[in-house]
């Protein structure tokens, strides 16, 4: 399947833009009359016969749509702090995409290493991992947002915050409830301060354990995407 994607309504008749257009007619070297899909990042995949194999404005047409069927009925929303190396984010915004998350929040931590985004950047990222695992669905990426804001934002389901402190947690998997919603907080390489686990305490954020091991930023993200992916599965 060759997959594309439309960050604009998809209509009857539909103009790639300049990127897809030259992966399209370039890279793949498909030409008219031939069948892509599309995707609109919401769930919907649309089959597509290409009318204008045009490297720069390439048209196509709908043929028929299907809607994407492994959607999780849950909500899953990970608030994670940037990594000092931009490297091993976009390794985790890549990964998790493949995996099946749904909300993406850069929190701001008092130990926050890094502060700046380059979100165009990384929201091609996202994109491409969507293509990449022939997915319909594009996860929200939100801008960088301060912790103490976040966890006074409203959210319907289970709160959950992974830190390195007593290692007397309960794990991921014994607490959380399968097909409920979950918010989960991942800290930086210095880990969340005590001033900000007893804030989200007080937020009802319910302590875990995410293993044994003592893991890093982006590999804690991933683990805590995982596996509630597979107990919704």
């Amino acid at each position: 399947m060759h997959l594309f994607y439309s960050p604009v309504p998809v209509q009857e008749l539909n103009i790639l833009d300049k990127e897809e257009s030259w992966h399209c007619t370039r890279v793949l070297r498909l030409a008219a009359g031939g069948i892509i899909h599309l995707a609109d990042g919401l769930g919907n995949l649309y089959e597509c016969q290409i009318l204008n194999a045009d490297p720069k404005r390439c048209i196509v047409k709908v043929v028929s749509l299907t809607k994407e069927y492994l959607k999780r009925t849950n909500y899953l929303h990970i608030g994670i702090a940037p990594t000092k190396s931009i490297d091993r984010f976009e390794w985790f915004l890549e990964k998790a995409t493949e995996i099946g998350i749904d909300e993406i929040t850069p929190i701001l931590c008092a130990h926050s290493e890094r502060v700046r985004l380059k979100t165009d950047r990384l929201q091609k990222i996202l994109v491409s991992a969507m293509k990449q695992s022939l997915k319909a669905y594009l996860p929200k990426l939100n801008e960088p947002f301060e912790l103490k804001k976040l966890l006074i934002r409203k959210f319907t389901g289970q709160k959950f915050i992974g830190y390195c402190e007593s290692g007397t947690e309960d794990e991921l998997q014994k607490i959380y409830q399968k097909g409920q919603n979950a918010v989960i907080l991942i800290g930086p390489e210095g880990d969340f301060s005590p001033d900000e686990i007893t804030l989200a305490k007080k937020e009802d954020f319910i302590p875990i354990s995410l293993g044994k091991s003592r893991l890093r930023t982006e590999t804690a993200g991933i683990v805590a995407c995982h596996t509630i992916l597979l107990m919704n599965s």
